[in-house]
């Protein structure tokens, strides 16, 4: 299908919405730029058989951000000799996460395509639209942290480290990768094994204010989202708390890229997904591309879900 250039997403109502692109009605926003075709082409790609698994530890960050509570685990002992478990303060966006389209709204036109009506009030929207789908696809790991480190100048983990359009495409270009309709984005910052690393009381005084602690991630300009509209990305995760460059303000609209990410352009946006494995596995054997499969929580009206990840190669 055509679809407009974010410079045409512009003169839309609202400015710099994909709203209707994919239909009056739709609900999945970007995602709908995976076809099957796009899931066949995928898998010739792997060649290896390597599998990859892109979900973090549930218990990470510990404590968790964002002032979200820890998960407690509890094994039941069954009748029949067997156990049963149980989660208990389980917040689904707490580690590695994909934020559904009921996410974020925009402070002025409110949520994707229009809608007012969600979370408590409607399913709209919800985590259930991409898991009765599924989202499958090539992978382009864009390794941001090598990247820098090779051009002597590597990337801190623990400031605010803004990575705009051009940058993206620096390290697209040393990679030596085209991007294609329908990709899934995966760009690593190397901020989980940084905080793996951490002390407890480091872990602790990141959690208690995390949002004056800086970390790398997108820049909040137009130039990002242009690049990340025209290269025809259907989803964007990175190993960060936000996507984002932290800190953000969430209070102004200039101060948080989610409001347009999300809201106006309706696209899948990943966090805290765990990279260095295959990062590490990519550039040992010279190929940043393969399949990506995610089966998100099937709940109406989730508003996140840990993306049950896999790459394959």
């Amino acid at each position: 299908m055509h679809e407009p250039t974010y410079q045409e997403l512009s003169v839309r109502t609202p400015p710099g919405s994909s709203w209707g692109v994919f239909g009056a009605e739709d609900e999945a926003g970007t995602v709908n730029r995976l076809e099957p075709a796009h899931v066949v082409d995928a898998a010739r790609l792997v060649r290896d058989g390597r599998v990859f698994p892109l979900d973090w530890d549930l218990g990470l960050p510990d404590p968790p951000l964002f002032g979200r509570q820890s998960m407690t685990h509890t094994v039941i002992q069954a009748d029949n000799g067997g156990n049963d478990d149980r989660y208990d303060g389980f917040y689904p966006q707490a580690s590695s996460q994909w934020d559904a389209l009921s996410h974020i709204a925009h402070p002025e036109h409110g949520f994707y395509n229009g809608r007012r009506k969600v979370g408590e009030a409607s399913d709209n929207l919800g985590i259930q639209v991409w898991a009765e789908r599924g989202i499958a696809g090539r992978f382009v790991l864009l390794d941001a942290a090598r990247y820098r480190a090779e051009q002597g100048i590597p990337i801190d983990p623990g400031a605010s480290v803004p990575f705009d359009a051009a940058d993206l495409e620096a390290v697209r270009e040393q990679h030596g990768v085209d991007l294609r309709r329908g990709d899934i984005l995966l760009i690593r910052f190397g901020w989980t094994e940084w905080y793996e690393n951490l002390s407890m009381p480091q872990r602790r005084r990141l959690a208690i204010d995390t949002e004056s602690h800086g970390s790398p991630g997108l820049a909040r300009t137009e130039a990002i989202l242009e690049w990340l509209w025209d290269n025809g990305i259907s989803a964007v995760a990175a190993d960060v708390p936000a996507l984002e460059a932290l800190p953000f303000d969430n209070l102004h609209l200039e101060g948080f890229l989610h409001f347009r990410l999300i809201a106006l352009l309706g696209m899948a946006v990943g966090e805290m997904f765990c990279l260095d494995r295959l990062a590490e596995y990519c550039h040992e054997n010279g190929r940043c591309t393969g399949l990506f499969t995610s089966a998100p929580l099937h709940k109406r009206g989730g508003i996140g879900s840990p993306p049950n990840a896999l790459a394959l190669v």
